[in-house]
């Protein structure tokens, strides 16, 4: 079984689900607007620097799932996903991963961002499998919390080889598209490593590593 596997924010998307996530419900006043859009801000920049705590963002970013009922936040999500989303998914992502799904390779979609936000985004573009940041839920209630590990750099990783171990697979010919310096740790372990649109950490250590370089931007 040869792995494909894909970053979702600016790597699939033009654009980053988890903080546009936050710009919506500031917009559809679910939380308080100039304050929330503030923090969203700074932790996005953090992300973009490497500096991010993700406990810290985490409290921050799942808070909101746990003061509205289940029903209320799907409704929600569905105006995010035509709002938002819809808009910012590349043609040539498409592509991409109908080129890697014609050969027989099983797809997946490891993101930072909270199963939440990119379920139905990971279904939208057919990728069977997705590995994300999954926010704890009790009695079909989000409790605010992260459960397990957050899919994050390292955790990233470490998310990986528990579900290759689960599913009695391993990286043989496996492949990982993504724009982040903060993925470095996943795409230093797999076979082909593809730096897309990368920021410019990510693409000075890509060029000292003779990655392959490539971009679904259209031009």
């Amino acid at each position: 079984m040869s792995l494909s596997i894909f970053d979702l924010d600016n790597t699939l998307l033009n654009g980053d689900s988890d903080y546009l996530w936050g710009q919506f419900l500031a917009e559809q006043g679910i939380v308080d607007g100039p304050s929330y859009e503030r923090k969203n801000q700074e932790f996005y920049d953090q992300y973009k620097q490497g500096s991010l705590d993700i406990y810290e963002f985490l409290a921050f970013s799942l808070k909101p799932l746990s003061e509205h009922p289940l029903e209320k936040l799907l409704a929600l999500r569905e105006r995010f996903m035509h709002d938002k989303i819809l808009p910012i998914m590349l043609d040539k992502a498409k592509q991409l991963v109908d080129e890697h799904r014609s050969r027989g390779n099983t797809l997946m979609i490891i993101t930072a961002t909270n199963r939440f936000v990119t379920q139905p985004i990971a279904d939208a573009l057919g990728i069977p499998h997705l590995l994300a940041t999954d926010p704890e839920m009790i009695n079909d209630q989000y409790t605010g919390k992260v459960a397990g590990i957050p899919c994050f750099q390292e955790g990233k990783v470490s998310r990986l080889q528990h579900w290759l171990t689960k599913n009695t697979a391993d990286l043989t010919d496996s492949w990982f598209f993504s724009d982040s310096h903060n993925d470095i740790p996943l795409l230093d372990i797999v076979t082909h490593p593809v730096a897309v649109d990368p920021d410019p950490a990510l693409q000075d250590y890509a060029h000292a590593k003779h990655w392959d370089i490539i971009s679904l931007r259209d031009e």
